[in-house]
């Protein structure tokens, strides 16, 4: 009885060593236990090929001591984790925090462990106390919000091991929690953006049977439809005479914006470039027009919360297509635009934005805005493009208002 007892005792710790063994080799042990087990080896080796006991104790102790640290890192988490976000949009330099519960769902004490919550670039960690069967721990987390982009927080990550640090075993418990950090912008009153206010749509030199820009009488001909004939014109000449229109089309804003560094003199002109897109872009949306925005890629822009989402992500490029290469795309893919602006930085020549805006038809109104360096606000024209020149978010309203009655 006494020898079938020891013999299922043998199996189940040659089971349980096994699998310690298993879990360790397949990433539980740290920089640490790597060491050590790396000197379990050698000294055991050597101890056994010179005869040397001491070597030999040495390579059992470390090998006990990994065994040791496996067993702390053993164990059921029985945590339930609840990561809250309760705001996942915000303006920079607005305050965001996330919430983090953790709760013991299990019916048994859980010992202490550490948590780390990954926040963005940074990973920020604290200790889990012991949780009794149905306690809970709350923190609060706050999400850096100084810079423009996207916050990641999560998931949520539970760290077991050692207080020497040989062995750590890393569970998940949530997804991850995107925060976009939205650009700065002002609102732009109806008056500052009367370039792009046209509430019959801009008209176009395409001449049509049908539209409401009326331009000019002609003789009918056949097929003409009879809706437009001009009865009183009819009558005074004895010729039957038809109604001609000029084509419009709907107010379609489009944005270039320059997202290559060369263009700026810094980052801190790049974000004043990135709210003034958003800006116009969150103000045509609002007068439900049409709207495009591409810098070397097309943004999606549907609603003000997906063009503000799309201009988070944007980021600064070191290489790749130039300004002069983004216009001639948005001008050969884009052919319903009525008005285009180009965002830049100071350190784009006035003849590179100058050659852009000749790149679109004549029809289309064209406002370039450079941003940044050591400008102060100015509006120009250049020919039929009006030229405006930025050093504060807040002159855009005044300058726009300049530009619509120019």
């Amino acid at each position: 009885m006494a020898a079938r007892a020891w013999t299922a005792a043998r199996g189940a710790l040659r089971a349980r060593t096994a699998r310690l063994t298993e879990r360790l080799s397949a990433g539980w042990l740290r920089a640490a236990g790597w060491g050590v087990l790396v000197l379990a080896v050698v000294a055991g080796g050597a101890g056994l090929a010179l005869g040397w006991a001491e070597l030999v104790a040495l390579s059992l102790t470390a090998l006990v001591a990994l065994l040791g640290a496996g067993l702390f890192a053993l164990g059921r988490n029985t945590y339930r984790v609840t990561l809250e976000v309760p705001v996942d949009r915000v303006v920079v330099g607005e305050s965001a925090a996330a919430r983090l519960e953790v709760a013991n769902s299990g019916t048994r004490t859980v010992l202490p462990a550490r948590l780390e919550v990954p926040v963005g670039r940074d990973v920020a960690g604290f200790p889990l106390p012991r949780l009794a069967a149905g306690a809970a721990h709350d923190e609060l987390l706050g999400i850096p919000t100084g810079r423009r982009g996207v916050v990641v927080v999560g998931p949520v990550r539970s760290v077991r091991g050692d207080p020497f640090g040989l062995v750590g075993r890393t569970l998940e418990w949530s997804e991850p929690r995107p925060v976009f950090v939205h650009p700065r912008t002002v609102r732009l009153d109806a008056s500052a953006t009367g370039f792009l206010r046209d509430l019959e749509g801009q008209p176009t030199s395409v001449i049509s049977t049908s539209d409401i820009s009326f331009h000019a009488l002609r003789e009918y001909v056949p097929g003409d439809d009879r809706r437009y004939v001009h009865w009183k014109s009819t009558a005074r000449t004895g010729t039957i005479m038809v109604r001609q229109f000029e084509d419009t089309r709907r107010n379609h804003l489009a944005i270039a914006l320059d997202d290559l560094a060369a263009g700026y003199t810094d980052e801190a002109d790049f974000e004043l470039a990135v709210s003034v897109c958003g800006s116009l872009g969150v103000q045509a949306l609002r007068m439900e027009q049409d709207l495009t925005l591409t810098t070397a890629a097309t943004l999606p822009t549907g609603t003000t919360t997906r063009l503000l989402d799309s201009l988070a992500q944007v980021e600064l490029r070191r290489e790749g297509r130039d300004f002069a290469a983004v216009t001639e795309g948005l001008s050969r893919s884009s052919r319903s635009v009525s008005t285009v602006a180009l965002v830049t930085g100071s350190a784009t020549p006035t003849e590179v934005v100058r050659r852009a805006a000749e790149r679109f038809a004549p029809d289309v109104r064209v406002l370039a805005v450079r941003v940044g360096g050591d400008a102060c606000a100015a509006h120009r024209t250049v020919g039929r493009l009006r030229l405006l020149a930025l050093g504060s978010l807040e002159d855009l309203p005044r300058l726009l208002r300049r530009a619509a009655v120019a």
